[in-house]
């Protein structure tokens, strides 16, 4: 993994790109409250549609943002920061949702902790990074283990609402939507491994030349 110095560039808080990203912490407390409402509060079904639509909208802002400020020239120093920032809380706390449902259960707790761990590990080794004025760049391996991690956390919440749905339309006797998200969750977390110890390699390399 390259390692690069990073460049100072203006913030533009409000460039479209950076808007996307705000819209994507605003859906997480969205997200949330319709989980809550379901599982606490025993609200209907329907809920897990809604909470499934609203991180749906809040995913694909993950790629349309770093598209659009790089097709428009609008990438930042503060668009870096930030966007990192919503990924993890959005996928922190669903996983946490999924995990008081008992949608995650067993030993897949453990995929969702090796999710977590990752994602704090790196972002501290690249805050530290960043006082050096050194950034690490984003692998492809990286942009892969998001987006299986994604599909799996979107698979996850439609939950028992998908099962039902799948097992009338096709009558499986088994949760299959449950079960096809969990596989994507541990394989996410095997990428989630080896990209991290990747992230851990290249910054122990810098801290050892310097």
């Amino acid at each position: 993994m390259e390692i690069v110095t990073s460049r100072n560039m203006p913030a533009r808080p409000l460039a479209l790109p950076n808007i996307l990203t705000y819209g994507r912490i605003a859906a997480v407390p969205l997200v949330v409250a319709c989980m809550y409402g379901q599982i606490v509060l025993e609200g209907g079904i329907w809920l897990r549609w809604v909470a499934l639509v609203l991180y749906v909208a809040a995913a694909v802002t993950d790629f349309l943002d770093g598209y659009l400020a790089r097709s428009w020239g609008q990438q930042s120093s503060f668009g870096r920061m930030l966007d990192p920032i919503a990924d993890k809380l959005l996928v922190s706390a669903c996983l946490l949702m999924l995990a008081a449902d008992r949608t995650i259960y067993g030993w897949s707790i453990w995929a969702a902790i090796i999710i977590l761990c990752r994602e704090i590990l790196v972002s501290g080794l690249r805050e530290y990074l960043a006082e050096l004025q050194v950034s690490v760049p984003v692998t492809r391996l990286a942009k892969w283990k998001t987006s299986v991690q994604l599909v799996a956390i979107g698979v996850l919440l439609a939950g028992d609402a998908g099962d039902n749905l799948v097992s009338t339309s096709v009558y499986l006797g088994f949760p299959f939507v449950t079960f096809t998200g969990l596989t994507l969750l541990w394989v996410s977390a095997l990428l989630t491994l080896y990209t991290g110890y990747d992230y851990f390699r290249a910054g122990l390399h810098h801290l050892i030349e310097e």
